[in-house]
Parts: C-alpha cells; structure tokens; sequence
C-alpha cells in the first residue's frame, strides 16, 4: 500500500485489516496511534526511512528482491496477506510491478495540501508510531516530499490499469480477500479518498 502522509491511507488500510484473510501478527500496542482527528489510527508496521522498518526503502530498488522480501518479513510472525504500508514506495511503483508482478498495489491518493492539512491534524511531529522527524524532519520538507509522493501515485494510477474499488468491500473483493467486517466500512468517496488498484 502507497499513499502520501496525510492521504488517510492508514483509515483504508484499517479497514481490510480485520479481514480474516490478512496476517495481523505486525500489531502490537507499540505499533498504535490514535487521534481525535475522526478516523485517525495507526495499526501494525509501516516502512519508510527513519521509521521502525524499511530503512532503506527511499532506495528499494537498489536492493535485491530476496533484501526487500527479509525486510517486508520482519515484523510479522503468522501467515496470511500482508499489507506492507510505506510512503516512498510512492518513488518505486515501477520496480515493485516488475518485481513482484503478482502482488497487488493500492495506490491512495488526496491533493497534496489536503495531504499536509491532514497530517498536521492528526499529530503532526508528534505521532508517536510511526516517527516522522527523522526521514521527513520539518514541515517544508514534509510538504515537499507529499508533492514528490502524490505525483509518483498520479503517474502510476495513469501508466498501469487497475480497479478503482469504491469502498473497503469493494477494495477486499478485488484484493481476493475476505470481507472484513461491517463496522469497518469506509465509501472512499465520502472519506474525499482517491484509491486505485494496479
């Protein structure tokens, strides 16, 4: 899953997390956040550069598969769908296509200032999981690296065909996986969420 911070892609990731089909072994309360911002909440691992895990993420694809593979392992411990959640994947769709051509890409797109205005919202440099400050150090950086983000999502969601679910049922059944269940619906449209599959 890709998504710029701000973009509300943790509300969408929440919401097919509980499927039964989907390895939650990533959660532990360390790996938690909440915000009175509605909809506000961080669960299981994410992956971007200064966070707990992928490190090395802001260059994936100087890394061979079997690296990337050790380090999308490392927080679980069960077996089921994964969901592997990390910003700068937004810089690498098109080596993660290639090499993984069978998994699938949910793309989460919002315009980048409503991008920033969320995040700041929600906490800021004060999220307590995942840590922000390291990789994305200040608001103008911040800024810069959604812009950056979001236009390697517009990019992709025009380079590859995909399926544009219309809420996290919809967003399951074409992941071929369970539905979760019903009080963790989210209609994209009525979150002002833009998702596409690839």
């Amino acid at each position: 899953m890709v998504g710029a911070p701000g973009s509300k892609w943790s509300s969408v990731s929440k919401n097919i997390y509980f499927s039964p089909s989907i390895d939650r072994t990533d959660a532990t309360n360390e790996r938690e956040y909440y915000h009175d911002a509605p909809g506000t909440m961080h669960l299981g691992a994410y992956f971007d550069p200064g966070m707990e895990f992928g490190n090395f993420f802001d260059k994936l694809s100087e890394y061979t598969k079997a690296d990337c593979e050790q380090e999308f392992d490392r927080p679980f411990t069960g077996i089921g769908v994964r969901i592997i959640k990390s910003h700068v994947f937004a810089n690498h769709i098109d080596y993660i296509k290639d090499t993984w051509p069978d998994c699938p890409v949910i793309l989460v797109h919002r315009d980048n200032d409503a991008c920033l205005g969320w995040w700041v919202r929600s906490g800021h440099f004060n999220i307590t999981y995942p840590k922000y400050n390291k990789y994305y150090v200040d608001l103008k950086r911040m800024a810069f690296l959604i812009d950056q983000q979001n236009a390697g999502i517009v990019t992709a969601g025009k380079k590859y065909n995909g399926s544009f679910p219309s809420n996290n049922q919809d967003l399951a059944k074409v992941l071929k996986i369970e539905l979760p269940p019903t009080e963790y619906f989210q209609d994209y449209k009525k979150s002002d969420i833009g998702i596409k599959v690839i």
